[in-house]
């Protein structure tokens, strides 16, 4: 019963489309199991970009099922949206499946996460404002509607009546910002979505587990990333889910004992959107090389991503925190041009290195680099296919990351394309 979950090892934006495309092709479900619209994935499939950010990267195979989880929170606007995006491009959305019991994105979401981040001021944490912190902070608040309420407007209207009688006043005495009226929130919710969507919702914890136990392949495929899983993560510079292996779990409603890979994915350098700490941070100008050529500005938000080396440091917390049998590493072209290239091996903290994540934030927001410097390769990689092809400085930097790491890596990205990838060692 072969599951593999593919989950970011830094704070996101680390080409897990590309790696679930590739993976995807063998495999009978993908399942998203966290996170919302605040998530952006590119696939270039034959040169045609498709920027997802809801349905599984796995929908681009005609003969998978595409399953939506009941940890993740779903805007049924933009779902639907994202499904006529891809049926106009000639993608078959019929297998799509939700689950009904993943929780909704209303706007009474969204609201509250624009004015409560312009409210944080300079404390503000970076959110996409897409309602993904409020809508799971309900979920927790056991006030939240799911996906199932779409189809009661007896129940929907109950669930909107205890949710609007605190969330009306909270608007318009703190923020001085109009309310919601449950008559159209039905309009368009129960009128204009649920019947576009009857067909798609379903027992997706039956599903996964029937093609588990008729020996099939599953995928799950996280959002997001390790350091901004709200557990795990640089907090509160986090999102409201928990994107590590983990999560797939109650995310998608299987047990470990299903997972027997886990593909961590890893960008040859690294990025951050928003606020909070980044030891490898650049501001130079390799820096602003890496947001050129690596093209660092957010799928969904277009906001410029914080550059920086990579960082070993985190990756090896990453091995830990989700058991990586192995590393995707993506985007190692972007280096290409450069005539050093760096890894941060550990932090120094008040003089004292250190080799391991420091538990304590204050460590971690003074911590200074520690680099292994090595020469550049500074030939072209984005036409290779085979491990054999790729210059001697390329293997020194990827053994030596190896080695910093702890696991293998066995996938390399050398471009944006799917068949721009070299296997580079099998996982142990």
């Amino acid at each position: 019963m072969p599951a593999t979950i593919v989950v970011g090892t830094q704070w996101g934006d680390e080409g897990k489309g590309k790696v679930v495309d590739l993976l995807a092709k063998e495999v009978q479900c993908v399942v998203r199991y966290q996170g919302g619209h605040n998530a952006g994935h590119t696939l270039v499939v034959d040169g045609e970009s498709f920027a997802l950010q809801l349905i599984p990267s796995g929908v681009l195979y005609p003969h998978l099922t595409p399953i939506i989880g009941n940890g993740v929170v779903v805007d049924p606007l933009v779902l639907l949206r994202e499904m006529d995006m891809l049926t106009s491009r000639g993608v078959d959305v019929s297998k799509l499946r939700v689950s009904a019991n993943a929780h909704l994105i209303l706007p009474y979401h969204q609201m509250l996460d624009v004015v409560f981040e312009r409210h944080l001021g300079k404390n503000k944490l970076g959110t996409t404002k897409r309602g993904i912190g409020p809508a799971y902070a309900d979920k927790a608040s056991r006030v939240g509607l799911r996906v199932q309420d779409l189809f009661d407007e007896s129940i929907f209207r109950a669930k909107l009546e205890v949710v609007l009688h605190e969330k009306n006043p909270l608007l318009a005495k703190v923020y001085n910002k109009l309310g919601y009226e449950i008559d159209e929130l039905v309009k368009t919710y129960i009128g204009e979505c649920a019947p576009r969507l009857k067909g798609h919702m379903a027992d997706t914890i039956d599903l996964v587990h029937t093609v588990l136990e008729d020996n099939g392949d599953v995928l799950f495929e996280g959002a997001q990333a390790t350091f901004l899983d709200l557990d795990h993560g640089t907090y509160p510079f986090v999102t409201s889910s928990n994107p590590t292996a983990g999560g797939a779990c109650t995310g998608a409603g299987v047990g470990p004992r299903h997972i027997d890979r886990v593909v961590g994915v890893a960008k040859a350098y690294l990025t951050r959107v928003g606020s909070g700490p980044f030891p490898s941070e650049l501001f130079d100008s390799v820096g602003e090389h890496l947001v050129d050529v690596g093209h660092e500005y957010g799928t969904n938000t277009g906001r410029r991503r914080r550059t920086g080396w990579i960082d070993a440091v985190m990756l090896r917390h990453a091995v830990r925190v989700n058991s990586l049998s192995e590393i995707a590493l993506t985007k190692l072209d972007v280096l290409d041009q450069l005539e050093t290239v760096k890894i941060c091996d550990g932090y120094e903290v008040n003089g004292v290195r250190h080799d391991k994540l420091p538990y304590h934030q204050s460590d971690f927001h003074d911590a200074k680099p520690i680099y292994k410097e090595m020469p550049g390769w500074q030939t072209d990689l984005t036409g290779f296919t085979e491990r054999d092809q790729l210059p001697q400085a390329a293997l020194d930097y990827l053994d030596a990351l190896e080695t910093c790491i702890g696991v293998p890596i066995s996938i390399i990205g050398v471009g944006p394309g799917r068949k721009q990838i070299v296997h580079f060692n099998q996982a142990a």
